[in-house]
C-alpha cells in the first residue's frame, strides 16, 4: 500500500471547511456551559446582546466583506495597498458611526424603560425589559465590544481574499479557543456570571487583534494609500452588497416571525429543531461559497472569465451532487435524528418530515448560492439584491397563504419551495447573460470533478502493482 499523502490536509477546501466545523463544535460547548452556568435572565440577556451586536457586525460585513475580497483577491502592489488602505477608511468610518447609533439607541431605550417604570400609569412589560439590570449592562459593553472585533474582523477578510485558511483556522481558534477555556477556568472558579461572560468576551477580542497585528495581518499600515477613487469603488459596490446582506438576514427570520404570530411559539420550537439540522449542509456550503468567491475574484479581476465559470460550475455542481445522497439518507434517519437533538416530545410532531423536505430543497442550494456569489464578484451586486428581494417578497407571501390555507408548519414549506424556485429562475436568466452556462452543464462538472477528487483521495489507499 501507498503511503497517505497528508499534504491534502492543506487543501484549502479542507481547511475552510475544518475552520467552520471546529468553530461549530466550540460554539456549541459555549452554549451548554452558557445555558448551565447562568440564570435564566442572564442567558435571555446573552442572547440579545449576541443578537444586537449580530445586526451591528451583519451591516459592517455586508459593506465591505465581499467588497474587500473582490478587490483585493489576486492584486499586488500599489493596488493591494489602495485597495485595503481605502478597506480600513470605511471600516473605521462605519464602526464609528454604528458605534455612536447603538450608544444613542441603547440609552435611548434605558431613558424610556426607566420612565416606563416609574410613570403613573402603571409598567408596561417592554418598558420593565429595558429597563431591567441586566439588559441596561449589555446596552453598555455593546459599542466597545463592537469596536474590539473590528481589527481581527477585517484580518479575516484579508486572509479569505489571500487564501490563507490555514491561517484563518489558527485565528478562529485563537479567538474561540481561548474563550471556551476562560470559560472553563470561570466556572472551575465559580466566577461565572454575565458579567464575566462579558469581559471574557471582550479580553478574547483583543487577544486575537494582538496576534493578528503581531503577526503582520492586519495591514492597518496600508490606511496612507488609500485613494478617492478607490473609496468611491468600494463605497458603490458595498453599498449593495449590504442591502443584499441585510435582506438575506431578514430572508432568515422570515419563517420565524410567520410562525410565531400565525401558529403560536411552541411552533417555533418545532421548527427550529430541523433548521437546526441544516448546519451538516450549511457548513460545507459556506465554506465552499467561501474559497470559490475568491478564486472567481481572482479569475475575474484578471479577465478569465472562462475560469470564473469553471469554478461556478465546479464548486455548485460538486456539492449538488454530494448533497443528493444525502437528502435520500435524510429520508430513513429523520426520526432518529430529532429524537436526539430535541427528545421524546418532539417525536410525532412535524419536525422530521420538515427535515426531510428542507434536505430535498438544499439539492438546489448551491446553485442558488453560488449565482448570488458569482453575480457580486462579476461586479454585478444590483442584480443579486434584486434577486434577494425577490426571494424575501415571495416567501413572505407564500408562508403566509400557506399557513392560513394549511394552518399548520407544512404551510411554511410551501413558502420554502416556492422562494427557492423564485430564487433559482431568477438568478440564473439574471447571470446567463453575462456567464452562459446550462444547468445540465453544472451537474456534469460537478459529477466529474466529485469522482476525480474521490479517485485522487483513494488512490493511496490502493495496492501498488506488482513489481516484474
Amino acid at each position: 500500500m501507498s503511503k497517505l499523502n497528508l499534504s491534502a490536509l492543506k487543501n484549502k477546501h479542507f481547511l475552510a471547511l475544518a475552520g467552520n466545523g471546529v468553530i461549530s463544535v466550540i460554539t456549541v460547548l459555549q452554549m451548554g456551559l452558557i445555558y448551565h452556568k447562568l440564570e435564566k435572565s442572564e442567558v435571555g440577556a446573552w442572547v440579545m446582546f449576541l443578537t444586537i451586536l449580530g445586526i451591528a457586525e451583519a451591516i459592517r460585513n455586508g459593506f465591505l466583506q465581499t467588497a474587500t475580497v473582490k478587490f483585493y483577491s489576486g492584486t499586488g502592489g500599489s493596488r493591494a495597498k489602495e485597495v485595503l488602505g481605502s478597506v480600513w477608511f470605511w471600516a473605521l468610518v462605519t464602526t464609528a458611526v454604528i458605534f455612536v447609533l447603538l450608544m444613542i439607541l441603547g440609552n435611548v431605550g434605558i431613558l424610556w424603560g426607566a420612565f416606563a417604570a416609574l410613570s403613573h400609569g402603571g409598567v408596561s412589560a417592554l418598558g420593565r425589559y429595558m429597563y431591567a439590570d441586566e439588559i441596561v449592562r449589555i446596552i453598555n459593553w455593546i459599542g466597545v465590544t463592537y469596536i474590539s472585533s473590528l481589527p481581527y474582523t477585517l484580518i479575516f477578510w484579508i486572509l479569505m481574499a489571500e487564501e490563507r485558511y490555514d491561517k484563518i483556522l489558527w485565528m478562529r481558534l485563537v479567538n474561540s479557543g481561548s474563550m471556551i477555556v476562560c470559560i472553563f477556568i470561570a466556572v472551575f472558579c465559580h466566577r461565572m456570571s454575565l458579567e464575566m461572560l462579558l469581559w471574557i468576551n471582550l479580553v478574547t477580542n483583543m487577544l486575537t487583534n494582538f496576534v493578528g497585528y503581531y503577526a503582520g495581518m492586519a495591514k492597518m499600515g496600508t490606511l496612507r494609500h488609500r485613494t478617492t477613487d478607490c473609496k468611491d469603488e468600494i463605497y458603490h459596490f458595498g453599498k449593495f452588497s449590504l442591502g443584499t446582506n441585510l435582506i438575506s438576514n431578514l430572508l432568515r427570520n422570515t419563517d420565524t416571525f410567520i410562525i410565531n404570530f400565525m401558529i403560536g411559539p411552541a411552533a417555533v420550537a418545532v421548527y427550529n429543531l430541523p433548521v437546526k439540522l441544516m448546519e451538516i449542509v450549511e457548513i460545507p456550503l459556506r465554506s465552499f461559497v467561501g474559497t470559490g468567491m475568491t478564486g472567481m475574484a481572482a479569475a475575474q479581476n484578471a479577465g478569465d472569465m472562462g475560469r470564473v465559470k469553471y469554478i461556478l460550475t465546479k464548486y455548485a455542481g460538486m456539492l449538488t451532487i454530494v448533497f443528493i445522497p444525502m437528502a435520500i439518507g435524510t429520508f430513513f434517519i429523520a426520526d432518529l435524528a430529532i429524537y436526539f437533538l430535541g427528545g421524546a416530545k418532539y417525536t410525532g410532531s412535524e419536525a422530521a418530515n420538515i427535515f426531510r423536505v428542507c434536505m430535498v430543497l438544499a439539492i438546489f442550494y448551491p446553485i442558488d448560492r453560488f449565482n448570488g456569489t458569482t453575480l457580486d464578484v462579476i461586479h454585478k451586486p444590483n442584480i443579486n439584491f434584486q434577486k434577494v428581494i425577490v426571494m424575501l417578497v415571495t416567501n413572505s407571501v407564500c408562508d403566509f397563504v400557506g399557513v392560513w390555507l394549511l394552518g399548520n408548519l407544512y404551510g411554511i414549506l410551501v413558502g420554502s419551495a416556492c422562494t427557492m424556485a423564485a430564487g433559482l429562475i431568477f438568478g440564473y436568466f439574471k447571470l446567463n447573460r453575462y456567464l452562459p452556462h446550462t444547468p445540465l452543464e453544472v451537474l456534469q462538472v460537478g459529477w466529474r470533478e466529485t469522482t476525480l477528487f474521490v479517485g485522487n483521495r483513494l488512490r493511496p489507499f490502493r495496492k501498488a502493482p506488482p513489481q516484474n
